[in-house]
């Protein structure tokens, strides 16, 4: 089979928030004083809404914040999420700047053999301020924010929209992710060439070819 196509996913993939186990970012939040709500009950909020975060159900940071904040009966305090907001974007900017140049080498080699390449990333609006301004977008001939599209992994019908977008059948084409939000089997059903990307994350398991570095996956094309 020919591969006319790579999609990737995004976070753990291309690009990583870790470093040696740990988040690159030091961040930390203090919910209570700046919303009202523990710190602990804020985070299973969030993770609650993970899902509709990701496929755009929430059309904006503050929508989560606000749904939340509902939910617990407590006012919106609009210079602490202002606050909030700007933090998180600040904190999802770090690993745009720390691309492995390997990475960036693989891409290279894709494009040099004319194969497309698309993103497939589940995400929000603030995780990726900084995509387009990244060393990467170059080298994408299209990028699929659930988001943006309404749609998040693992449903098939992202796949099949990013392959639409590109003009390609699924069959021609290759996905290439951490193992998240179970993209691989996404990518499985609707048709795609699955890779397990294994080079930052390495907790997933799955049945999927594991590459232990961004370069083998052309040996595999």
């Amino acid at each position: 089979m020919t591969i006319q196509a790579v999609f990737f996913d995004l976070f753990e993939t291309l690009i990583t928030e870790f470093e040696n186990g740990r988040r690159v970012s030091r961040r930390s939040y203090d919910y209570r004083t700046l919303l009202g709500i523990a710190n602990e009950d804020f985070k299973a909020e969030w993770a609650l809404r993970s899902d509709k975060r990701m496929n755009g159900h929430f059309a904006s940071f503050r929508e989560v914040v606000s749904d939340i904040l509902d939910a617990k009966g407590l006012p919106v305090d609009e210079e602490a999420l202002e606050s909030l907001y700007q933090s998180r974007i600040q904190e999802k900017v770090l690993p745009f700047q720390r691309i492995q140049p390997d990475i960036v080498a693989m891409l290279e080699q894709l494009r040099g053999r004319g194969i497309r390449i698309g993103l497939i990333s589940n995400c929000t609006e603030e995780e990726v301020t900084a995509w387009r301004h990244s060393s990467l977008a170059g080298y994408f001939d299209d990028c699929v924010f659930s988001f943006e599209v309404k749609c998040s992994k693992p449903d098939a019908g992202i796949y099949r929209l990013a392959c639409e977008r590109l003009e390609v059948k699924p069959e021609d084409c290759a996905f290439v992710g951490d193992g998240g939000s179970n993209e691989l089997d996404g990518a499985d059903r609707a048709g795609m060439r699955v890779f397990h990307a294994f080079w930052y994350n390495t907790y997933i398991q799955s049945e999927y070819l594991k590459l232990g570095s961004p370069k083998e996956l052309l040996l595999h094309l």
